[in-house]
């Protein structure tokens, strides 16, 4: 479907533009590729945090509208300290997902420009199967998740509060 969407003569969002926009190009293929992975996650993410806020007791905002909260106010001071963990779970799944992207620039590749590093996996995968180098992707296959623990450790670092989340 997305080659469809981003093929240079067939797209449908050339033919409405009357443009003709190369979405594989090499200066915005990556921007192609994030927004398949923003469109392929995004329920995900949303589902997760509209069960967070369906767990926010409705006294806490019948209380805070007694007290003359507004809109602004509910959001600042309820939802989002409440809604905390849950976004913290969100951007630690979107960092180590980053990390994983491979079906979407291999699925890319033979529509347009997507260099053989666009993404950490695809070039591991190359480099086993098109180079044979299965100890180098091995090596850096287990870099690369390394990397991806200590990016999330610092992260949660970073953003914890008081010891917990």
């Amino acid at each position: 479907m997305w080659g469809y969407l981003y093929s240079k003569n067939l797209s449908p969002l050339n033919q409405l533009t009357g443009l003709q926009t190369d979405f594989l190009a090499s200066n915005v293929v990556l921007w192609s590729i994030a927004n398949i992975v923003t469109w392929t996650w995004t329920g995900y993410n949303m589902i997760t945090l509209y069960a967070a806020l369906q767990n926010i007791p409705a006294d806490l905002y019948e209380a805070a509208r007694i007290d003359g909260a507004s809109g602004w106010t509910l959001t600042r001071f309820i939802k989002l300290p409440l809604l905390r963990p849950s976004l913290l779970l969100v951007l630690i799944f979107s960092i180590i997902g980053t990390m994983q992207i491979f079906a979407e620039p291999f699925v890319l590749r033979p529509l347009g420009y997507v260099p053989d590093n666009i993404t950490p996996n695809v070039y591991l995968y190359l480099v086993a199967s098109r180079d044979g180098n299965f100890s180098y992707a091995a090596t850096l296959a287990i870099l690369l998740a390394v990397f991806t623990f200590l990016l999330s450790a610092v992260f949660l670092r970073f953003t914890r509060r008081g010891g917990a989340l």
